[in-house]
């Protein structure tokens, strides 16, 4: 699923691929978004042949940019969205969705959650663990922290993957 988003991202954003540092605007910008993260910025990187230390750092800093705002953000806007008619539904059935896998998290807190954003499995990352986290009311410090850390694992992890896998499989 998410090499079909990362080609769907690329076609439309194919313009900037020959514009100055258009291939890393791309890759930033995947990795801003929910779903792909991080594992698709380093996809993307992979298929763009981007240079994988300059990937790695872009792909990073695009998946930490989230992170602080889903932490202190996410709740106060869930609770003003849940006063609306039109869209208290979709909200309540968002939070349940991610309080579904809170038990993978909410045991070991600092480890579940860094564990839960770092391996990159379907349903994971750093999205879905700081809404989890903020919905729990986990500290927030240290889940900023746990989960920066748990984007720095899914980050090698998917280095490995796209690079070494992946890389070998298109070069």
């Amino acid at each position: 699923m998410t090499e079909g988003l990362v080609h769907f991202f690329i076609n439309i954003f194919g313009g900037l691929i020959n514009m100055p540092f258009g291939k890393e605007i791309i890759i930033f910008v995947v990795s801003l978004m929910p779903i792909l993260e991080l594992r698709g910025g380093l996809i993307a990187a992979t298929l763009l042949h981007v240079n994988p230390v300059i990937a790695f750092i872009i792909c990073l800093i695009g998946n930490m940019i989230p992170i602080p705002f889903i932490l202190w953000g996410i709740t106060p806007l869930f609770n003003k969205l849940k006063t609306l008619k039109k869209v208290d539904k979709w909200v309540e059935k968002l939070e349940k969705r991610a309080l579904k896998k809170k038990d993978k998290i909410e045991k070991a807190e600092f480890w579940g959650l860094m564990l839960f954003v770092g391996i990159p499995l379907p349903g994971t990352g750093a999205w879905t663990g700081c809404l989890i986290a903020a919905l729990l009311n986990m500290n927030k410090k240290k889940s900023l922290f746990a989960a920066c850390l748990g984007v720095l694992l899914a980050g090698l992890i998917m280095m490995i993957v796209s690079y070494g896998i992946l890389g070998g499989i298109i070069n």
